[in-house]
């Protein structure tokens, strides 16, 4: 294991493993059996492997100790965001300042997590996305490859709005296929499915599942025209 270079007031809990070449800053908290890998820069006040809180009237399953977070080569992790126990963050991820990166979430390689953005618990995000500033993936969605996700965007996965004890067997989270677009300060509802190339306009509420290279605009979000074959995946 090599040693890393470490700011001031660092706490690095026990059977922690680093690769080469991997700088800490200051006030950083590194929990147990976490493993990084090398040329990683981990910024100012970051927490890495933190065990999740359970609310005492929280509908989720109590859980016991969580396996510890891994965290790729090449990935830097910016001030003060939080990744959770039992992440694992391919190569070359990129997580801004003050992200959070809840329990069992898997990030394929060079993805952007921007600023102040929640992953909830049990997602899975593909390769080279884009997570833009404060958007919110709801727990137990699944992001393909290459799906951008605009600022403020909102997922949702709870169809009963936190009432009737009906809803506890069906939270379902989105998914968005590869190249799956969504515009600025739009909403999808809960279990939504965004097709391949399917792009969603600035603004709209998704109440249905939308096409494979279908662009949606509006509240209720409807078909207005496919996306331009210039902007397909396969033509970039």
């Amino acid at each position: 294991m090599e040693t890393p270079t470490v700011g001031e007031n660092v706490v690095i809990g026990e059977n922690v493993t680093f690769g080469k070449n991997v700088q800490i800053g200051h006030n950083v908290v590194i929990y147990d059996g976490v493993q990084i890998g090398s040329y990683c820069i981990i910024q100012d006040n970051a927490v890495i492997g933190k065990q999740p809180t359970r609310a005492k009237n929280s509908i989720l399953p109590d859980v016991k100790k969580l396996p510890p977070t891994i965290i790729g080569s090449g990935c830097t992790i910016g001030t003060s965001a939080i990744i959770y126990a039992n992440a694992v963050l391919a190569d070359d991820v990129f997580v801004a300042d003050s992200a959070t990166i809840r329990e069992r979430v898997t990030i394929g390689e060079k993805t952007i997590v921007g600023r102040g953005v929640a992953v909830e618990n049990d997602c899975q995000i593909g390769v080279k996305c884009k997570l833009e500033t404060n958007c919110y993936i709801t727990a137990y969605s699944e992001l393909g490859d290459f799906v951008f996700v605009a600022p403020g965007v909102v997922t949702t996965n709870d169809n009963y709005m936190a009432r009737s004890k009906e809803r506890y067997d069906k939270f379902k989270g989105i998914t968005i296929k590869n190249g799956g677009r969504i515009g600025a300060n739009s909403t999808v509802l809960p279990g939504r499915t965004i097709e391949e190339d399917g792009a969603v306009g600035a603004g709209s509420v998704v109440t249905k599942d939308v096409g494979k290279e279908e662009l949606v605009i509006g509240t209720p979000a409807k078909v207005i025209r496919n996306v331009p074959e210039n902007q397909l995946l396969r033509n970039q």
